[in-house]
C-alpha cells in the first residue's frame, strides 16, 4: 500500500509541477507574444513552428497555455488562501464554543454561503463590480470559506475531549491558545489534503467562470475562455479545444492524485487499514 500512495504522489506531483513550471516560465519567456495577432498564421495545425498550432487570431496556442496556466493557478491559489485564511479560524472558534451562540452564528453563516454556488456569487459580484480575475478570486474564495470552516470544526470537535486537551485546560490555557497550540497542529494534515482538493476545484471553477465570460478578461489568456472561443471551430480546428481541455484535465487529475497520496501518507489510520 505504500507503493500505491507513492505512485499517486509521484504522478500527481509530476503533473502539478509540470504545469506550475509552465506558469513560472511564462513570466520570463514564451515562444510567442500572446498579445500579438498574426492573421496570416491563423488556424495553423500543430507543427515545428507552432508546437500546438495557432488560434483564429494567429496566436500561438502553446504560449497561451503557458500564460493561461499562470492565470488559473494564481486565481485558484489565492482563492484557496482566502478560504483557509478565513475558514480555519472560524472553524476553530466554532469548535471551541460548541453549542454557544457564536458557534451557531458561524455555522448558519456557512449554510447561507453554501446555498449559493460560486457561479451565482460570481454573477452577483460581476453585476456590481464588473467581470475580471479579481472578482473570480473573490467568488471562489468566498465559496471555499465554509468548506474549510466545516472541516476544521468537525476535526477539532473530536479533539476537544482528548486527554491532552483536558490537561491543557487544567493548566489554565485559554480556548484560543489551546486551539492554536494544540488543535491546529493536529488537524493540519487534513487541511493540507483538503487544500489540494480545493485547489483543483478552484482551477475548474476559474475555467468555468472564464468560459461564461466572468473570469480573466482579454487580452489575458485563460483556459476556460480558450474553450469558449474554440467551440465553434471544433470541426476544422479541433486542437483549439483539445489542448486547453487536456490542460485542465491533467492539472486537476494531478492535484487530485497528489491529494490522495498526501492523505494516505499523512494519515496513519488509512495506511494501517489498507495493509
Amino acid at each position: 500500500m505504500t507503493l500505491w500512495y507513492s505512485r499517486n504522489l509521484l504522478l500527481g506531483g509530476t503533473l502539478s509541477i509540470f504545469f506550475a513550471a509552465l506558469a513560472l516560465i511564462s513570466f520570463v519567456w514564451t515562444p510567442f507574444d500572446v498579445e500579438s495577432l498574426n492573421i496570416a498564421a491563423k488556424l495553423k495545425p500543430p507543427g515545428a513552428s507552432y508546437w500546438l498550432g495557432t488560434d483564429h487570431f494567429g496566436r500561438d496556442v502553446f504560449s497561451m497555455i503557458m500564460v493561461g496556466a499562470r492565470t488559473s493557478i494564481a486565481v485558484a491559489l489565492v482563492a484557496v488562501g482566502i478560504g483557509m485564511g478565513v475558514g480555519v479560524p472560524l472553524g476553530l472558534t466554532a469548535a471551541a464554543r460548541k453549542g454557544g451562540w457564536l458557534d451557531e452564528v458561524i455555522m448558519r453563516g456557512n449554510d447561507l454561503i453554501f446555498a449559493f454556488p460560486s457561479l451565482v456569487i460570481a454573477i452577483l459580484i460581476t453585476a456590481i463590480a464588473g467581470p475580471g480575475a479579481i472578482n473570480a478570486i473573490i467568488a471562489i474564495g468566498i465559496f471555499n470559506i465554509p468548506v474549510f470552516a466545516r472541516l476544521t470544526r468537525g476535526a477539532a470537535l473530536s479533539l476537544w475531549e482528548r486527554e491532552f486537551i483536558l490537561a491543557a485546560r487544567v493548566c489554565g490555557k485559554s480556548r484560543t491558545r489551546i486551539s492554536v497550540e494544540h488543535i491546529l497542529p493536529n488537524v493540519a494534515n487534513l487541511l493540507i489534503v483538503q487544500g489540494t482538493i480545493q485547489f483543483s476545484l478552484g482551477i475548474l471553477a476559474e475555467a468555468g467562470l472564464s468560459y461564461v465570460g466572468l473570469g480573466a478578461q482579454p487580452p489575458t489568456p485563460s483556459w476556460g475562455r480558450m474553450l469558449a472561443e474554440a467551440q465553434t471551430m471544433v470541426s476544422f480546428a479541433p486542437h483549439l479545444a483539445l489542448v486547453p481541455g487536456l490542460a485542465i484535465v491533467l492539472t486537476v487529475l494531478g492535484l487530485n492524485l497528489m491529494g490522495d497520496g498526501l492523505r494516505d501518507a499523512l494519515d496513519p489510520r488509512i495506511r494501517v487499514a489498507r495493509t
